[in-house]
């Protein structure tokens, strides 16, 4: 097991569990020196981010969250703060999504890296690698391989990012694929941070545009990918978002009830 993960991350003090999936309570400022620390030091840390998708996903599938187990995981989005509200009676000190949060990292980290970028389709990912070099220059990104491979070209990507042995590694194949293929294939001989980044490569490469700031400022990015995407994202947000919080009343209340007992 990753021996970063959950309560023994150093340098994390403060966890939030969120329907089984334990969750860094860790602001903007301390993730981002937490993640320059690891590479610094190259401490080998998965790292995944966790919203009410996500959850639900894991809710659903346990090996799915037993994977999630072996990640640093930072929260992602409105759904886990309401969540942290209802359960904890503050929510996290900061929205660590990641398309604001990795470029925010990498921009922090002053030391020249090596970035792999693995996933969405090739045009996105070379699109999205030179966007990050206009906002980071003075890393290296290099984009191994788009994440339309078949099984027979796997282990020609794993020898071409171990022979790179990027620093970081990110990897956008979507929920639950890029987190499955990170703890099956990645090892330290590969990365130090290998980080399951979603549709980051397309969101920064402007293929899938993203919502004004002043609707990301209302937290309600996600109406806009809804309105954008409803044919696709329909099921994930007008269900998905009511049973997520469904799922989190009774987790409450199972903690109450247990709580109770105690006593």
């Amino acid at each position: 097991m990753n021996i970063h993960a959950r309560s023994g991350t150093p340098g994390v003090s403060s966890w939030k569990e969120i329907l089984g999936i334990q969750v860094a309570s860790v602001d903007r400022a301390t993730a981002i020196r937490l993640l320059c620390d690891f590479v610094a030091e190259q401490r080998f840390t998965k790292v995944g981010f966790l919203n009410a998708h996500n959850a639900n996903v894991a809710w659903s599938d346990p090996e799915f969250a037993e994977a999630l187990r072996d990640f640093l995981i930072l929260a992602d989005g409105i759904g886990v703060d309401i969540a942290a509200k209802l359960l904890y009676g503050e929510p996290f000190p900061a929205n660590l999504n990641g398309t604001d949060f990795i470029p925010a990292f990498l921009a922090a980290e002053q030391k020249p890296l090596t970035i792999g970028l693995l996933g969405a389709k090739r045009a996105n990912a070379e699109a999205a690698a030179a966007k990050f070099s206009e906002i980071a220059p003075w890393h290296s990104f290099v984009v191994v391989h788009d994440g339309f491979f078949s099984p027979a070209q796997e282990s020609m990507i794993l020898q071409r990012i171990e022979a790179l042995r990027p620093d970081i590694l990110l990897v956008a194949m979507g929920v639950p694929r890029q987190e499955f293929w990170i703890a099956k294939n990645i090892t330290p001989r590969h990365c130090t941070l290998p980080m399951a980044v979603g549709a980051l490569l397309d969101f920064l490469s402007g293929a899938v545009p993203r919502a004004p700031l002043w609707v990301r400022r209302l937290r309600l990015e996600w109406v806009f990918r809804l309105l954008m995407e409803p044919a696709r994202l329909w099921r994930r947000y007008i269900l998905g978002n009511p049973i997520f919080l469904a799922r989190v009343m009774r987790q409450k209340f199972m903690r109450r009830s247990a709580a109770e007992r105690r006593q």
